[in-house]
């Protein structure tokens, strides 16, 4: 337990990861605007589809009082595509909390931090441990597994415990980091690379050959599958797009009009009546707790006062619109294009 620490920092003083959000080993960090954001937009993403989010976002709102002043609408579009939409609503939460509560500066403590929405028990410790110094133990899916490989353990809660006795009281920002690229290049979840592991000579799991048992993980429940109906409404060279409840699945998100997504859609469902025309081949797709059949029914209309904005076909890349739903418009203009040939 002593050496561990040290062996990963001085491991980390050599081969820190150069990332946009972080300073190099040993120096101060950035402010806790840039962690926060960061933090948030990695959970569950990878670092490879963060960066040039993260690069847009503080290009946009270079300071929390400027993510706080942000439209809901034009956030929300920024944030399309990073997937896990709730994330975007509890940034703006939170960047507004921040501001009317806390005078525009993060609080210093996890404790605090975790007042905040949308902050957990990683992100406060991420922040609390790399901005403010505090030996807070940061413990995701990286760091669990090597802890967990490294003692043998097959419980998060024992992992969380030796996660917090191997968080050093000096520089534990870089610790935490440390043990982030650890896990994200070297104790990886398959094929891990012991051979040039920095601790791989304290670690249980290697001296029993059992690298990849760990950590343990609870046999995964049966995911729901779901269909539906997306409905692409053309007028006058515009689109008809809705912008979702501020609650729920991509709440306060673009998209097409959509009906319920459960076992029996219908093109009842859909905004109003016309001529609807229902692609072949749906659009699939998996979101965290089912996965989604999307058919996609188009029509030719006049332009219409319905609810939504009438989008222009041309700009639809700038509208922000979700995964599933780009996916649908992108459907629907291969038909588009393909019955503009058949026409010529």
């Amino acid at each position: 337990m002593r050496v561990i620490a040290p062996e990963l920092l001085r491991w980390y003083d050599r081969h820190a990861r150069v990332l946009p959000w972080r300073s190099p080993p040993g120096v101060a960090a950035p402010d806790a605007y840039r962690i926060w954001l960061s933090e948030v937009m990695l959970q569950q993403t990878t670092v490879a589809a963060v960066k040039p989010y993260y690069e847009r976002f503080l290009a946009r709102w270079p300071t929390v009082e400027a993510l706080a002043a942000a439209d809901d609408t034009e956030l929300m579009a920024a944030w399309a595509g990073l997937g896990y939409y709730s994330r975007a609503r509890n940034l703006l939460a939170c960047a507004r909390a921040i501001v009317t509560e806390h005078g525009g500066r993060f609080p210093g403590s996890a404790a605090e931090l975790k007042t905040l929405p949308g902050v957990g028990d990683y992100t406060a410790a991420a922040i609390a441990a790399i901005a403010f110094d505090e030996p807070a133990a940061v413990v995701d899916g990286n760091v669990e597994r090597v802890v967990a490989r490294l003692f043998a353990l097959d419980t998060k809660a024992a992992v969380r415990v030796k996660a917090a006795e191997l968080t050093p009281a000096e520089r534990p920002g870089d610790h935490a980091q440390a043990m982030m690229d650890l896990g994200a290049t070297i104790c990886t979840p398959k094929k891990p690379a012991c051979a040039i592991c920095p601790v791989r000579s304290d670690c249980r799991a290697f001296e029993l050959g059992a690298q990849e048992a760990y950590p343990v993980k609870p046999a995964k429940a049966a995911r729901p599958h779901r269909r539906g109906y997306a409905f692409w409404a053309e007028a006058e060279e515009h689109v008809l797009l809705v912008t979702r409840p501020a609650k729920g699945l991509l709440g306060g998100m673009r998209g097409l009009p959509s009906g319920g997504w459960n076992d029996a859609p219908s093109l009842d469902e859909a905004p109003f009546a016309a001529d609807w025309r229902v692609l072949d081949a749906p659009v699939r797709h998996v979101f965290t707790h089912f996965s989604l059949d999307l058919s996609v029914a188009c029509a030719r209309v006049p332009r219409l006062n319905a609810a939504g904005e009438w989008w222009p076909i041309e700009r639809l890349g700038e509208a922000g619109l979700p995964t599933v739903f780009d996916k649908a418009a992108r459907l629907a203009l291969r038909e588009r294009m393909t019955e503009t040939c058949l026409a010529c």
